[in-house]
């Protein structure tokens, strides 16, 4: 009767840890379920914000094509590289929102 009564304990138990177990575990998968909400509402602004950023990109090379009729070289020049310029900060900023999602 010893033998079965310890046994029977060491079933209790062993179920106690796999109830606690699980109950951390269950803990642990929620945490990730927020995670993985916020992360989704992280990438849906970025993908915002980059579709905003490509407007204004395909707004600039329209403006910088009509002004370039109408001035000199070393405008047209300043002008690219100014453009070029905004550009790379655009793609800055998206490499951060990137990031923010890794």
């Amino acid at each position: 009767m010893a033998s079965l009564s310890s046994q029977m304990n060491i079933i209790v138990e062993k179920t106690k840890n796999l109830i606690q177990l699980c109950e951390a575990l269950q803990e642990e998968n929620d945490l990730l379920k927020l995670e993985a909400q916020s992360l989704q509402v992280a990438f849906e602004t970025s993908s915002e914000k980059v579709k905003q950023l490509e407007e204004k990109v395909k707004a600039l090379a329209v403006a910088k094509t009509l002004d370039d009729s109408s001035v000199d070289k070393e405008a047209i020049n300043e002008k690219i590289l100014d453009t070029k310029q905004k550009i790379n900060d655009f793609v800055r900023e998206i490499d951060k929102c990137i990031s923010l999602l890794k």
